[in-house]
């Protein structure tokens, strides 16, 4: 199979900052691989979780790197590709779009879509959170009227760990809860929290009826989550601290769910792996996203029936987008019924 690769830059409508950063703009790889007449599409976005921060440069230079190497193989041929990839030390991100591409090829070899390919109920699927990153208290009501104006939102995840400390966060994320009291609200710390301001705000998020906190200890300090789980009612989430499937069993016993990303899993045979994994191990499932565009939000949406939450936003903030596919009905991100992903050049982007 061959394999193209394509640069794209993307920019966000509202500029999102988290407990590690601001983001308005992210440059993004698309990859293509083409066999027997059909054409496959992938997405690879960079991100900075982990040990080895995956920049739009390293992710392009792995892809040309592995790609004469991949050129033997069909891509009915996953599993060995796989085993190329895992040698080769390739990051994730390109094993996400590498794997996306090639179920894409397929669902348009057999003429169906992913979803219906896998026997999945496209109605099960759950409304997807839609974020409002760190802000002042007037910021973070503004973002949400923004957000109630833009598109159909049932669901508010609201980033916390503010450096400005836990009341700033609580201003916050009352001033949120103030300008949609009708919506569900979720809490991401991205790790911002200690032990002791973890134990404070969740206790406090549980009685204001926030759903569940996600990552509140940063990635490293996994140890200190099962004195966490003691000492609060809010169901936890790890992000950060959980990448693939192997790192399940080891947090099993100390969160409630795992929050799954295509890119730092490594695609969706991966995501697969990892939905039975927490499954086997009686946690919640979550699938979310990082800057990614339509092309991959899509990909995810066809595994959507299987998450209990949703958090696949990013291609819902974008001004851009360069690709059109799942579409957003009743505060949901459904795929369509094209074969493979569905996706396809937006008019802008042609």
């Amino acid at each position: 199979m061959q394999i193209q690769v394509e640069i794209f830059t993307v920019n966000k409508r509202f500029p999102l900052t988290i407990s590690r950063g601001t983001t308005a703009q992210t440059t993004n790889v698309w990859v293509r691989i083409s066999h027997d007449g059909i054409e496959g599409w992938g997405e690879a976005s960079p991100f900075t979780v982990g040990t080895r921060p995956q920049s739009t440069e390293s992710i392009k230079d792995a892809l040309l790197q592995v790609a004469p190497s991949l050129q033997a193989f069909s891509p009915l041929q996953r599993q060995e590709i796989e085993q190329v990839l895992t040698k080769a030390l390739v990051p994730s991100s390109v094993r996400a779009a590498l794997d996306v591409a090639m179920h894409d090829w397929l669902g348009k070899r057999v003429g169906l879509p992913l979803w219906q390919m896998w026997g999945l109920d496209r109605n099960a699927i759950v409304p997807t959170s839609v974020t409002i990153g760190i802000n002042s208290p007037e910021g973070a009501r503004a973002r949400a009227r923004d957000w109630l104006q833009f598109t159909d939102v049932r669901v508010l995840k609201v980033k916390l760990g503010s450096p400005d400390g836990i009341a700033a966060d609580q201003k916050m994320l009352m001033a949120v809860r103030e300008e949609a009291p009708a919506l569900e609200l979720y809490v991401d710390a991205n790790g911002g929290w200690s032990l002791k301001d973890a134990v404070l705000m969740c206790n406090w998020l549980a009685d204001i009826g926030v759903k569940y906190v996600e990552q509140p200890l940063p990635r490293g300090q996994e140890e200190n989550l099962l004195e966490l789980k003691k000492r609060i009612p809010l169901p936890i989430f790890v992000d950060e601290s959980c990448f693939n499937s192997s790192d399940i069993p080891k947090l099993a016993n100390c969160v409630d769910g795992i929050n799954i990303k295509l890119m730092k899993s490594g695609g969706l045979t991966e995501a697969m792996r990892m939905v039975h994994t927490a499954r086997s191990h009686k946690l919640q499932v979550m699938f979310g996203c990082y800057s990614d565009s339509t092309l991959a939000n899509t990909a995810f949406s066809q595994l959507a029936p299987l998450a209990d939450y949703l958090d696949l936003d990013s291609h819902l903030n974008l001004i851009d987008d360069p690709f059109i596919g799942a579409f957003v009905q009743d505060g949901r991100i459904l795929p369509n019924d094209l074969p493979g992903l569905g996706v396809q050049r937006s008019a802008s982007g042609a």
